[in-house]
């Protein structure tokens, strides 16, 4: 199965657990050995693999570390670029909040509230 935005949650869970497990079959290694490499529990593998739940995210990056795909997450989470107008608005300061998306005003909506 593909990854698609499409797919829901579930889905997205157990192509990630078919995928560890096809890694980790690939590399002749069974549950229990890349439980003791991660330091996780056996069980947490397990679950993992199944897709059944979402594990902590630290369990999951021990996993990829056994598996060597930490050098991988770049594809996976590529850095932020800022366009260029963002660079020269932000002149070396790193940007610590978020706006948000502020509602658009409409010209002659605002009206004094009445008092009861």
């Amino acid at each position: 199965m593909a990854m698609d935005t499409g797919n829901n949650d579930a889905a997205l869970l157990k192509t990630v657990g078919e995928r560890i497990a096809a890694l980790r079959l690939a590399r002749n290694m069974t549950q229990e050995q890349m439980a003791e490499d991660a330091g996780l529990a056996l069980r947490t593998v397990q679950r993992l693999e199944l897709g059944a739940v979402a594990t902590q995210l630290s369990g999951f990056l021990r996993v990829c570390r056994v598996l060597g795909l930490v050098e991988r997450m770049d594809a996976f989470l590529p850095p932020p670029v800022s366009s260029p107008m963002q660079q020269l608005r932000q002149a070396g300061r790193v940007r610590r909040r978020a706006t948000g998306h502020r509602p658009e005003s409409k010209p002659g909506t605002w009206t004094w509230a009445e008092r009861p």
